[in-house]
């Protein structure tokens, strides 16, 4: 009896220690707030009906209602910074991996940057063809369609064409030089009549995937950059915040802090907060609930992806029992 309950008192602490493992504090800091984040932003665009349904093409190319300044897709923080997150997000981790002390540069980090790096790409760019999110768009109903100028004082300002959805897969702007079978179709041509008074030759016009289910990139691209980077700066606060370093982990040898990787540190939290700030204006102003909870549900599924290969990896190394940082 007494083999037996040891054998489950093991087995339970074992379980314990693997859970801790693979969800450290850090990491369920990072999970719950962003949830948290994307929970209350919902909330609110529901109470207060703020938020732009995006699969709609007549709507998702016209202004924001709300005035309200991060309601504009056209805010710095979203062209300047959103729109090309992951490549922040790298950044971000090479300064933190090549300012690191040798004890804390663990090839692993780059291999796990890789990992979310391909991750990234198959989810939103390109899967044997369309990403993964271009192809549910398709697959829930979703069409590929181009706006052309209305008929002069027809009341709606756009004219919604679908056109095959191979045009989509451009990922860019089709013009008569690019895709002359397309500008010389009669049928084509025909449904350019409210555009007459356009010159042809110089049309630029590009397709967009609309109406099916639209997974939120943004709330997809800053959940994986918020854990992600959650990770990376995990080895490095106890070495600058000694208060952080858990009293359970092992102490090991004072390690030198460059002011290099003190300033990436610092930089990284900031780009941190920054993220989880967009996460929240993205959930109060764009999106329905849905598409933002799947959004949320694949960035922690592309985020557990990279975690598959290191999961043997202790979470627990030795920290510095006295950092300091480098003198100049």
């Amino acid at each position: 009896m007494s083999s037996t309950s040891s054998r489950s008192s093991a087995s339970s602490r074992a379980s314990s220690t693997s859970s801790r493992a693979l969800f450290p504090l850090h990491r369920l800091i990072a999970l719950s707030s962003v949830a948290f984040i994307i929970f209350v932003g919902t909330s609110y665009s529901l109470i207060h009906d703020t938020s732009l349904d995006t699969s709609d093409p007549l709507l998702a190319s016209l202004p924001h209602p709300n005035s309200a300044y991060f309601a504009q897709k056209t805010n710095v923080f979203n062209t300047l910074f959103v729109k090309k997150a992951w490549g922040w997000t790298s950044a971000a981790f090479f300064a933190l991996w090549l300012t690191s002390p040798q004890e804390i540069q663990s090839s692993k980090r780059l291999a796990r940057w890789a990992a979310a790096t391909a991750l990234w790409a198959v989810f939103t760019t390109w899967f044997f063809g369309p990403g993964l999110f271009d192809r549910l768009i398709t697959y829930s109903g979703g069409e590929c369609v181009i706006q052309l100028p209305s008929t002069p004082g027809s009341p709606n300002p756009f004219n919604v064409v679908s056109v095959p959805s191979k045009f989509c897969a451009v990922k860019g702007y089709i013009t008569p030089d690019t895709h002359p079978d397309l500008f010389s179709d009669p049928s084509f041509v025909s449904l350019l009549g409210g555009a007459q008074s356009l010159a042809v030759s110089s049309m630029r016009i590009r397709p967009r995937l609309y109406r099916g289910h639209d997974v939120s990139g943004h709330i997809f691209l800053l959940t994986l950059s918020v854990l992600f980077l959650a990770d990376q700066l995990a080895p490095s606060l106890p070495l600058l915040f000694p208060a952080l370093a858990p009293s359970s982990t092992a102490r090991g040898p004072s390690i030198r802090i460059g002011a290099a990787h003190d300033f990436a540190v610092r930089a990284t939290m900031a780009l941190v907060v920054l993220w989880v700030w967009m996460t929240f204006t993205t959930s109060v102003y764009f999106h329905t609930p849905l598409e933002k909870l799947t959004g949320f549900l694949f960035g922690v599924a592309g985020y557990l992806l990279t975690l598959i290969p290191f999961s043997s990896t202790p979470a627990a190394r030795a920290v510095p029992s006295a950092p300091r940082a480098e003198e100049k």
